[in-house]
């Protein structure tokens, strides 16, 4: 359903009025008064339980989803993008009623969030209680409540940005004229400082290539594909890491959200960019990005057979390359399509053309002739040469699509939508938990189960399902009692397996001959996982020795704006005197933490006033440092006011487990007054102190 259903003439003054009048300033006033949130509920991204009571004034958005829901995934931007058109007067309220088990607990729900970037307050409606309270039917729900507190109508479904924006323009000439509608601020969340980020974040996928030696690996929440080698060294990084839809090379290419990939030759990699509803195509020889299917615009394929490369696609989730042609997952569409890279034969563009595979687009068990059969969300894909296998994730299924002519789709294990668990066995015993990602070598077709944390072992033949890894319980353990969280993908050369650990933020790699369990410990020696500060940019106002403004990029330039970093720090002003003088910096790590020896401390010191002027080169590149660090950078210091600013790329690990390893990218800024009242007096007395040390992971 994807209309916004109103209560009495609503929908007839949507459908009638672009301006406001009497008789339409009605419509959009509710009638049943919105629900109370229960008492006792877990809340996420606010520093207290939210009341309906406190939000009277804002016109506010339910949001009933379960996060494993790819329609509720779709509805996110639609949802950001109506809080950054009415800031003042909208509120949005995530409502979370878990589908599944796992995604019930308020930890994995903190998690998603902060994967989806959902800044809004969340409760956690686990047994259902909101969700009952408004007649809920299905995800994703929004229910639109006017500022008065009362409901005024429902969106079940997608593409949800227009019905509601086109309400809430009608609904704030009515509040501001009853004198109802409050534009105050109305700080809703936690505060907290952002948290450390790990050289990964949300690996959604790993694909490991014996003949060159190769792991590629979707660093999804960093929107960039890492190369390493096997043993985990960093070769190069595809994607500069920002969110968009950029084709070109290697460190300007931009991807939203990127999952699986295949190799199609050893110099050319396909990957599917979820968010831009778009298939990638990476030259490695090159060091090119190209964008081969989508327009970076999610669509609807419904009812049809082929479509031009050119148009847009809906979530592709997974790709598989087998005999020239490259399977896609379009998990946004329950159905798995075929990309032919040779020309579309309707057009003259060049662009190729994607025929379906399988599924009617109904989200349904249900096997049979291929295009008729139903899936669910698929998300993963491996092959045997004849057949694919695909992870049915909604359905906690594994599915059977047989490729030869006039195939049929059959079910391996799983039974149905809701019939979900974590049970070994055979046939319609087996019970998985929105299992993600699958692999196959030597007869065997290994499953990502996602969210029973475990990795399982079965056999298509039988249909006997076995638990190869993994207790079971969500954490980070290596060994033979191994624990995962949430583990999104999996790859399998030879004797190893390698595992995206999404929540865990690593990849793992496990032996199947001992089931032995080990974390790979990325080293990154030439710096590639972060820009060098050199490459930030800089800013208006930098000023080098010389005196006057530093060319962007120049030695003397301040680096990037201050949303390229984690964190900008403002300490407290400082009075020196004029003279030569120096600045210095400090450096400490949290207890229990070290330098990672494999990955260089970046430092960078400028000034943005000629007050203070920093003798180039005001930088330093330190290989395998020891903390607390001290390092001095020379200074001239004149009458006048500047601010000095450190910028730091440092990276540093758990002296335990020390494959988790962090990254910071910070500023730390000093305003500085020059003249008589300073610290100084004499001759190289003239100094600034900076002190700083990058946060722990919580509970460390």
């Amino acid at each position: 359903m994807r209309k916004l259903t109103f209560l009495a003439t609503a929908l007839a003054a949507l459908l009638g009025a672009i301006g406001f009048n009497p008789t339409a300033a009605q419509s959009f006033v509710g009638t049943t008064p919105a629900k109370e949130f229960p008492p006792g509920l877990d809340w996420i991204n606010t520093d207290r339980p939210l009341t309906m009571a406190e939000l009277r004034g804002k016109i506010v958005v339910l949001d009933f989803w379960t996060y494993g829901c790819i329609n509720c995934i779709h509805v996110i931007p639609d949802l950001k993008a109506l809080e950054a058109k009415y800031p003042d007067v909208l509120v949005v309220i995530g409502v979370h009623s878990a589908k599944f088990l796992n995604e019930a607990d308020t930890v994995n729900i903190g998690l998603v969030a902060e994967r989806y970037g959902r800044t809004e307050p969340i409760v956690n409606d686990a047994a259902f209680d909101v969700w009952r309270s408004y007649n809920v039917r299905a995800w994703p729900t929004l229910m639109l409540i006017d500022p008065e507190g009362n409901v005024l109508g429902r969106h079940e479904g997608e593409s949800a940005f227009g019905p509601l924006d086109a309400a809430i323009v009608g609904m704030i000439p009515v509040f501001d004229e009853r004198g109802t509608l409050d534009r105050t601020p109305l700080d809703l969340t936690a505060g907290e400082a952002t948290a450390p980020r790990t050289v990964l974040r949300f690996p959604e996928q790993v694909l490991a290539d014996a003949a060159g030696g190769r792991l590629f690996i979707a660093d999804s929440g960093n929107d960039r594909i890492v190369v390493t080698d096997l043993g985990g060294a960093v070769q190069d990084v595809i994607g500069g890491g920002a969110s968009g839809l950029v084709d070109g090379a290697f460190e300007e290419a931009a991807f939203d959200w990127p999952h699986g990939m295949s190799l199609a030759s050893p110099t050319e990699l396909y990957v599917a960019d979820t968010g831009n509803h778009a298939i990638r195509l990476v030259d490695l020889a090159a060091r090119t990005v190209r964008t081969v299917a989508g327009t970076g615009e999610q669509a609807y394929m419904f009812n049809q057979s082929s479509v031009s490369a050119s148009s847009g696609l809906n979530s592709p989730w997974d790709v598989l390359w087998l005999d020239g042609q490259l399977y896609v997952a379009m998990a946004g569409q329950h159905q798995v399509w075929r990309y032919d890279p040779g020309s579309d034969p309707s057009s003259d563009t060049g662009w190729g053309a994607l025929y379906l595979v399988a599924g009617s687009g109904r989200e349904e068990l249900r096997d049979g002739a291929a295009t008729s059969a139903g899936l669910n969300q698929p998300t993963g894909l491996a092959t045997d040469g004849e057949a694919l296998f695909v992870a049915d994730s909604e359905a906690s299924a594994v599915r059977r699509i047989d490729l030869a002519p006039g195939g049929q789709v059959s079910t391996v294990v799983g039974t149905g939508l809701f019939d979900f668990g974590d049970v070994d066995g055979v046939a319609d015993a087996v019970r998985l938990q929105h299992a993600q990602a699958v692999d196959y070598a030597d007869g065997a077709v290994y499953v990502a189960d996602t969210y029973n944390n475990k990795v399982k072992k079965l056999d298509p033949a039988t249909r006997e399902s076995v638990t190869l890894l993994g207790t079971g319980e969500a954490g980070w353990r290596d060994g033979a009692e191994a624990e995962f969280h949430e583990p999104g993908g999996l790859s399998v050369i030879g004797r190893l397996l390698y595992v995206a650990d999404t929540n865990n933020h690593l990849i793992r790699v496990a032996d199947l001959d001992s089931l032995q369990v080990r974390t790979l410990a990325l080293t990154d020696p030439g710096g590639l996982l972060v820009r060098p500060l050199a490459a930030l940019g800089s800013e208006a106002g930098a000023v080098g020795a010389g005196g006057g403004e530093a060319a962007a990029g120049g030695a003397g330039g301040n680096a990037a704006a201050p949303e390229r970093f984690d964190e900008v720090v403002e300490l407290p002003g400082v009075a020196v005197a004029a003279g030569a003088g120096s600045v210095t910096l400090k450096l400490t790590v949290p207890d229990g933490y070290q330098a990672n020896d494999l990955a260089p401390l970046q430092v960078r010191v400028t000034s943005s006033g000629a007050a203070a002027l920093l003798a180039e080169p005001a930088s330093a590149t330190v290989s395998g440092p020891e903390y607390p660090l001290t390092l001095e950078f020379p200074a001239t210091f004149t009458e006048g006011e500047a601010a000095v600013s450190a910028d730091v790329v440092i990276y540093y690990c758990r002296k335990v487990a020390a494959e988790l390893c962090l990254i910071r990218q910070a500023r730390i800024v000093v305003p500085v007054s020059v003249g008589a009242g300073g610290t100084g007096g004499a001759p190289g007395a003239a100094a600034v102190a900076v002190a700083w040390q990058p946060p722990a992971l919580a509970g460390d």
